[in-house]
């Protein structure tokens, strides 16, 4: 049995806190309920994906004004230091742009009571766009291919008035002007996902293999999702690979799908989960998808983030096992993903994917 560890890791400590507090939370739970009808107090901290962080802020907002004893703490430090820090025991639980793989699940989780694949949930409750978006006085949307987005960050297309860009794009006067790439400098999910859809629906452009780290050493990079906003915000000629909850005024690119061009939202992204499979037997508590980034369905947008709610099946401090499934509870169900909807532009997930993902809560004790 490993012993749960709360305390922050390192590298938390120049991250921001996302913290949404009610109430003064307790230690311990209390037989008897609050004025709420809640039983439950205690503190949650967790960390990780920082395109979570809009979503994140209506769960806690929601869970704490109905639990109002307890404390959840969300970090959003990106997926990568939340994976490292769940490996580490550092965190009751995380969010992730990206499942653990395979390679992954052979190890252990040093918050888990057991090791490996066996002992964690792996559960998508937050499903977003990811939106290509770019900064060009006077401009505020464009049409693109896969192969035309591949070839801007891999930056072999270098001008916005190349032709590539001009040919999908007759109406526009498009500028004389450098384009600027803008990608992530930490360990991103949004990263993974991104790459891993212009090698699978680029795979003639985009030469490098899809991973959460940024292949290419040129370019400008800035921390964490608002981060890249900012620096795309604060640019001229600007490109940038965000969740689409958090690009605000930047023009936005629709994307080429099976012969017209899909503009990014929640009901275009969502439509691509639904046709994904699992990966692994759902029944044992882990949901990861496999998505299809290739997709020719009409109306369907292609860059879609699959954001993970990661989690011990047993803990060694039986009160940390009843927050975290009371928790995921409310956020896999429809007030909550309502919730993240209305704050964060997130696709509410199905009623046949809760059904499944409210049996793997219940693996949580």
């Amino acid at each position: 049995m490993k012993i749960s560890r709360i305390a922050q890791v390192g590298a938390l400590a120049a991250v921001a806190a996302l913290t949404l507090a009610g109430c003064t939370a307790a230690n311990e739970t209390t037989d008897e309920p609050t004025d709420g009808g809640s039983t439950l107090s205690g503190e949650l901290n967790a960390t990780g994906a920082s395109s979570q962080t809009a979503g994140q802020e209506a769960w806690v907002a929601g869970f704490q004004s109905a639990n109002p004893d307890v404390t959840v703490n969300y970090e959003p430090t990106g997926s990568g230091t939340g994976r490292e820090n769940f490996v580490a025991g550092a965190s009751n639980f995380i969010g992730s742009d990206r499942a653990f793989n395979e390679e992954e699940l052979a190890g252990s989780f040093g918050a888990c009571a057991e090791d490996g694949a066996a002992g964690i949930v792996q559960l998508p409750l937050y499903i977003s766009p990811i939106a290509v978006a770019f900064n060009l006085e006077g401009i505020d949307s464009l049409n693109m291919t896969a192969d035309t987005i591949a070839g801007i960050f891999a930056e072999e297309i270098t001008n916005w008035n190349d032709e590539a860009i001009a040919a999908d794009n007759p109406d526009v006067e498009l500028p004389d002007l450098a384009i600027s790439p803008v990608h992530r400098a930490d360990d991103s999910g949004t990263t993974d996902t991104f790459t891993l859809y212009l090698a699978e629906a680029a795979p003639d452009v985009w030469m490098y293999e899809p991973d959460g780290v940024w292949p290419l050493e040129s370019g400008e990079s800035a921390q964490g999702t608002s981060g890249v906003v900012d620096a795309t915000r604060n640019g001229n000629g600007t490109i940038v690979y965000a969740d689409a909850s958090q690009v605000g005024d930047l023009g936005t690119v629709s994307v080429g799908v099976g012969g017209e061009f899909v503009p990014y939202s929640a009901e275009a992204a969502a439509m691509i989960i639904d046709s994904s499979p699992f990966l692994y037997d759902p029944a044992e508590g882990d949901l990861s998808l496999e998505v299809d980034y290739t997709t020719a369905e009409a109306g369907v947008y292609p860059i879609a983030l699959v954001s993970y709610l990661i989690a011990c099946k047993e803990y060694e401090d039986a009160n940390i096992a009843e927050l975290v499934s009371a928790y995921f509870t409310y956020m896999a169900s429809a007030e909550g993903q309502d919730a993240a909807a209305e704050n964060a532009g997130s696709a509410p997930i199905s009623d046949s994917l809760r059904e499944q993902v409210d049996a793997a809560i219940a693996l949580i004790g």
